[in-house]
């Protein structure tokens, strides 16, 4: 996912390299709620992505444990030929401020290996990026998103998967619903839905309409105002 004129990019999945048509701006700031591959291998296609591009920085941000495996799994030099052109930034408890003012800030979640989600707040709005965690509406980080105008939350599985997505650290579709209501947001987009579910409708939404409405499955490139 990416704010273009914000140059900030949340997660660096095999999407990455869409992420080379949409820079708009001198740098780069890449936050990685966790380094699964599927959230960290686009890392390697920053050469692709910024060739001939006029960057002054470019920054991957990642909780301090998990600098060491990307320096030494990821760009092991029998996996990956050379070393990373981008620094790293280790997450901690004080928000970053982004390049128009407003701040975002990091929220620990439960994850087999430990993930984060990001919260960024403007003056006048806000939004939250939730992914790879089992949805509760006790859960701790539901706290962190009160009031949340735009909730990104994941959602890997239908109801019914409640066993499979405790084991794996994901979300099921009625559990992020009540997440989105308890935290009060004004609208809730899903993300990171099972690639094996071919359905045009993966997901139920009619199923969760007396809990929370207000609710869209995104789509790939799917572009939407924050």
């Amino acid at each position: 996912m990416m704010l273009p004129e914000l140059g900030v990019v949340l997660d660096a999945g095999t999407g990455m390299f869409r992420v080379r048509d949409l820079i708009q701006t001198e740098t780069l700031d890449i936050f990685l709620s966790h380094v699964h591959l599927d959230h960290s291998i686009g890392l390697t296609f920053l050469y692709d992505i910024l060739f001939e591009k006029d960057m002054s920085r470019v920054t991957v941000h990642l909780e301090q444990s998990k600098i060491a495996a990307i320096k030494e799994h990821l760009y092991n030099g029998a996996l990956f030929p050379v070393k990373p052109n981008f620094e790293f930034q280790a997450l901690s408890d004080q928000p970053v401020e982004l390049s128009d003012g407003s701040k975002i800030r990091s929220i620990e979640l439960e994850h087999p290996g430990g993930s984060h989600g990001f919260r960024i707040d403007w003056k006048d709005r806000s939004f939250a990026y939730i992914t790879d965690t089992t949805a509760r509406s006790d859960a701790d980080y539901v706290d962190s998103i009160q009031g949340v105008d735009t909730l990104v939350h994941e959602c890997y599985f239908a109801d019914g998967w409640e066993d499979r997505a405790e084991m794996t650290g994901h979300s099921c579709l009625t559990p992020v619903a009540q997440v989105a209501a308890k935290a009060n947001a004004k609208r809730l987009f899903l993300v990171h839905i099972n690639p094996l579910e071919e359905s045009k409708t993966p997901l139920d939404l009619d199923s969760i309409k007396d809990v929370f409405a207000d609710t869209t499955v995104a789509s790939d490139q799917m572009v939407i105002d924050v």
